[in-house]
């Protein structure tokens, strides 16, 4: 080919990577992403102890409000009791106190102050080592599927040491980051299109636009965009990476 063809070739191909790239531009934007779980927490204890009990296994799932393991409780357990046979006594005490102050004035206003006043305090006391039992007790603050166990039963576990994770994969975020003029008429609630991988297929579902950043990353030039996705029946496990298409935008939006 001379150098003349050479030329002509080189600028028609300009001329149409600029036509594509207008088309895309009007048609909409695609951004590459990994996704992740909204919820996904690691539970520890704020206290000391042994591993006694777990009440699940790995992958599991787990519903919010239910007990996942617990440190060892017997000392709590049977302070716990102490307290609350005095907390009982002095509540007899202070009510009988009251009947006889109240019916027959054989007890003074200063006893019946007494006696009121060592059942509030042996009520806080049982109500202060209830909730340490408590503290001994792992509770699981959402549903979903334990990821790991960290420690096994019979190991010790310090206060504020990771315990258990669990991640609800049932709701996720496709996290990707776009330029900064693709990302600009981008709007909260736009419905995008995600494909993302699962194994050896593609998946093809429908997220909502739920975060635009408020700033463009200064280092790269990009912008941060979250939307969520229902994974209800769990075929995408998060942590995989997919493409989101978003729709241009009609004017006046």
């Amino acid at each position: 080919m001379t150098r003349r063809g050479l030329v002509t070739l080189a600028i028609a191909m300009l001329f149409l990577m600029i036509a594509q790239s207008r088309s895309n531009a009007e048609e909409g934007t695609t951004g590459t992403g990994i996704t992740e779980p909204i919820l996904d927490v690691t539970l520890s204890s704020p206290v000391a102890g042994i591993v006694s009990a777990r009440f699940f296994k790995e992958g599991e799932f787990v519903k919010e409000g239910q007990t996942v393991l617990e440190l060892d409780k017997k000392l709590e357990e049977l302070e716990t009791a102490r307290r609350k046979a005095i907390a009982e006594r002095t509540k007899t005490d202070f009510e009988a106190t009251s009947v006889l102050f109240k019916n027959t004035k054989a007890v003074s206003q200063d006893d019946l102050a007494k006696k009121q006043l060592e059942y509030k305090v042996a009520n806080a006391e049982y109500e202060i080592v209830s909730e340490q039992l408590r503290k001994r007790q792992i509770v699981s603050p959402l549903s979903g599927y334990i990821v790991e166990f960290f420690r096994e039963v019979g190991e010790a576990s310090q206060a504020n040491e990771r315990l258990v994770r669990i991640v609800d994969t049932r709701r996720c975020y496709f996290v990707c980051n776009l330029e900064a003029r693709a990302g600009y008429d981008l709007k909260i609630k736009q419905p995008v299109t995600l494909h993302v991988d699962a194994g050896n297929t593609n998946v093809v579902c429908q997220g909502i636009i739920s975060f635009v950043a408020p700033v463009v990353d200064p280092a790269s030039g990009l912008l941060k965009i979250k939307a969520i996705f229902e994974n209800v029946e769990g075929k995408i496990r998060p942590g995989v990476a997919g493409t989101m298409e978003i729709s241009r935008a009609p004017h006046g939006n």
